[in-house]
């Protein structure tokens, strides 16, 4: 693939750069600690200029962007640190519902999704199901043209502010624990369902406990055939891994790691800083054209084999390192939270990012499953 700028995509990039220096929000940056209210302006801002959902076609409401677009379109959002839409409805569920939806669906969830006024969450993990997600036990009953749903979702992000959540149910407990798996598509706001926080290490909320008694969905909500959620879950995971580990946040997180040695000559004189960067660069680098590739075959209807894997892998281990290296580089003034900096700026969030960022090779699947699904798919071992 052509891995070069042409005139038109300079031209695109200047687009994108014009546009977000006057649309795109100073006051917040994280979508997981913004207020709901933040980020739905936000995300209709986007869906005004019809930029929301990079990677759908115009058919649902998307840009129809070509693959380099979208990928100028994350550079230019990480070099101004703007804020990235919430990847729940229109990376995740979205794609879900275009491949294997009914019309109806499609008709009910796309445009909220592309006109951002629906939010989604993922109702994946359960206390006992992790990586091993086929050991699920959150019940679908049949009775009559409902589910009754019953279990419990953990580490569930954005569930107190989100509309809908898309969940792997049980809906039979015949053969292997994966053909019994159902993708079900719930409302949040029907009777039965509980939903408890979980405030993390890094002094936040964005996780969530959700709990299901005996809550009714329409069948008609269950997207494919029963049994069909576990291939629905794999293809969902292809996506959330490729946008988890991608290489433009940690570019800037990079190259404002090499400004600071360059202006402070204490950082500078320490030859090991330079090293450490450097390889770091090095790996990016190769994770920034891997992440190019992937955009390709995702473009020419290839399957992405195993390169959803390499990217979350190396991806999130780049940006552990980077924050890693962050806290090291800033020694005292990297200790105190962002509420009461002390000294260099770029130091007051290192330690919160550092004590976040220990989840970065756990969530979408943690680095040990990626490597199994690598020694299969791409070694044949």
């Amino acid at each position: 693939m052509n891995l070069e700028f042409d005139e038109q995509d300079e031209a695109f990039r200047s687009e994108v750069r014009d546009w977000l220096a006057t649309h795109a929000p100073r006051d917040w940056s994280d979508w997981m600690s913004a207020s709901r209210e933040q980020v739905m302006a936000w995300e209709q801002t986007l869906a005004q200029k019809g930029w929301l959902a990079p990677g759908w076609p115009t058919e649902y409401g998307g840009p129809g962007w070509t693959t380099t677009q979208r990928y100028i379109w994350d550079e230019e959002c990480a070099r101004i640190n703007a804020p990235r839409p919430s990847i729940f409805g229109h990376v995740m569920c979205g794609p879900v519902i275009m491949a294997f939806g009914t019309d109806q669906q499609k008709a009910e969830h796309l445009p909220p999704i592309a006109n951002g006024t629906r939010i989604w969450c993922q109702g994946y993990s359960e206390p006992g199901a992790g990586s091993d997600l086929a050991s699920l036990k959150t019940r679908a009953d049949r009775d009559g043209d409902d589910y009754v749903v019953n279990g419990q979702k953990i580490w569930t992000t954005w569930a107190h502010k989100a509309d809908w959540i898309f969940c792997l149910v049980r809906t039979s407990r015949e053969g292997r624990p994966q053909e019994g798996v159902s993708f079900l598509l719930i409302d949040l706001n029907t009777s039965g369902i509980e939903i408890r926080p979980i405030h993390t290490i890094d002094g936040e909320h964005h996780l969530n406990e959700v709990f299901f008694r005996d809550v009714r969905v329409p069948m008609a909500n269950r997207v494919g055939e029963e049994g069909q959620g576990w291939t629905i879950a794999k293809f969902l995971l292809n996506h959330e891994r490729s946008s988890v580990g991608g290489s433009s946040g940690s570019k800037v997180a990079l190259a404002q790691l090499k400004g600071l040695i360059d202006s402070d000559p204490a950082l500078r004189d320490n030859p090991a800083w330079g090293k450490r960067l450097a390889d770091l660069e090095i790996d990016l680098l190769a994770l920034e054209y891997t992440n190019l590739r992937a955009l390709e075959k995702a473009r020419s209807g290839e399957s992405p084999g195993s390169m959803p894997s390499v990217l979350k892998l190396q991806g999130t281990e780049i940006q552990q390192a980077l924050s890693e290296l962050r806290v090291e580089m800033g020694g005292y003034a990297s200790l105190p939270w962002k509420a009461d900096p002390v000294g260099e700026p770029a130091f007051a969030t290192a330690t919160q990012i550092y004590n976040f960022g220990r989840a970065f090779t756990i969530y979408g699947g943690s680095s040990e499953v990626q490597k199994n699904i690598m020694a299969k798919f791409a070694l044949g071992l």
